[in-house]
């Protein structure tokens, strides 16, 4: 009986103990996360994403032969370099596994930058991507980035004709039947596919060495392994027949589409923020005004390039570009644990994000969600 009334004892003591240190943790990380507050009540992070969006700013930079910026340059591959993996190649998560167009667009990066390709870490990439079957597995996204620079040709990325955007509502392609974001960069990205602009690129650094064949020799993607094959062979052959038809397409119908995408594009910018607030159709953005000959002076061009670099994040002898800011987010998330922990200082440093966030709230402007919602009052 004296053995259990001492492990009862123990285990009563024990609880004690955790229930004070989980005390002790949760002051401790609500002091440290009041601390991060910003003088006007909100919370924000870095929000750091894979080694691809890093690695695009550089090509960006490039592709605009923008003057180069040594310094930041020196800072992103050292980023590049440090979240390289064990692999040889680089992943979409931290310790993950290789992964092709990340690890093809961080070697390029990393050559724009300056690596000599004889550089240890650059020979094991290589060898890397070699293993697996060379760059020519890289994913659609990748594949426009590299006909953009003369890497590949134009045949190895789907047809996205630009006139898309002009189908009727009826139309089971048109634009408002795809998410948000996708629709924020697919738009400038087909006036790019349809204008088939070069990159500057100044330097004239290519990454021919990454393929196990002529990469200007390379046709459409083979099927993915998450593809169904139905869906696979529909969308081969309409890219099939879209070849043969695109270029009979009149040149006054490409114009109106041009233009229409444009007004799509400008009617949804947001200043700094960028169109999606997200880097993708901000970087597309920049290219299709570039490729619409639009220079740098251009307000929307101008505005959303200055947005692009918000995006950077220069910490010490490293930088990375963010995907996007996360203000709401981090103010909501962050609030909502503050008045979880409770106490005198978590709740008013939550009410104080609260109020911040209070008056974003969109009651007004109608997003595209109104075409399938017009009477809905906007919310989000």
């Amino acid at each position: 009986m004296d053995a259990v009334n001492a492990t009862s004892r123990e285990a009563q003591e024990s609880r004690i103990l955790d229930s004070k240190i989980l005390e002790s943790s949760i002051a401790s990380a609500t002091q440290g996360v009041i601390g991060f507050q910003q003088p006007d009540g909100h919370w924000v992070f870095e929000l750091e994403a894979d080694c691809t969006i890093p690695a695009e700013y550089v090509l960006l930079r490039h592709y605009l032969a923008e003057p180069v910026d040594s310094a930041l340059e020196a800072k992103i591959g050292n980023y590049l370099r440090r979240v390289q993996g064990a692999h040889g190649g680089w992943p979409l998560v931290h310790d993950g596994e290789f992964d092709m167009s990340a690890s093809v667009k961080a070697y390029f990066a990393l050559k724009m930058i300056g690596d000599s390709v004889d550089a240890p870490h650059m020979v094991r990439a290589r060898e890397a991507i070699h293993a697996r079957g060379g760059a020519i597995h890289s994913n659609v996204f990748t594949r426009f980035l590299l006909a953009m620079f003369g890497v590949t040709t134009w045949r190895a990325v789907p047809v996205l004709p630009i006139e898309i955007v002009l189908l009727p509502f009826w139309s089971p392609f048109h634009i408002n039947k795809i998410s948000y974001w996708a629709r924020t960069t697919m738009v400038p990205l087909m006036v790019i596919a349809a204008l088939k602009p070069r990159a500057k690129n100044p330097k004239g650094v290519g990454i021919d060495e990454l393929f196990l064949q002529d990469p200007r020799s390379i046709g459409m993607t083979a099927k993915a392994p998450h593809q169904s094959m139905a869906w696979f062979l529909l969308f081969r052959a309409l890219d099939s027949i879209l070849r043969v038809v695109e270029p009979m397409f009149p040149k006054s119908l490409r114009q109106r589409a041009i233009d229409a995408a444009l007004a799509f594009t400008e009617e949804r910018l947001n200043g700094e923020d960028g169109m999606g607030a997200i880097y993708p159709p901000m970087a597309n953005i920049v290219m299709m005004y570039d490729a619409l000959g639009k220079d740098e002076n251009y307000p929307p061009r101008a505005a959303t390039r200055r947005g692009i670099d918000k995006l950077l994040v220069i910490n010490g002898d490293e930088a990375y570009c963010q995907p996007c800011v996360s203000p709401v987010w981090d103010t909501t998330l962050t609030a909502h644990a503050l008045l979880e922990a409770g106490g005198d200082k978590a709740v008013p440093a939550a009410r104080q994000g609260l109020d911040w966030l209070i008056p974003k709230q969109e009651l007004e402007v109608k997003g595209d969600w109104a075409v399938k919602r017009p009477d809905l009052r906007p919310g989000g």
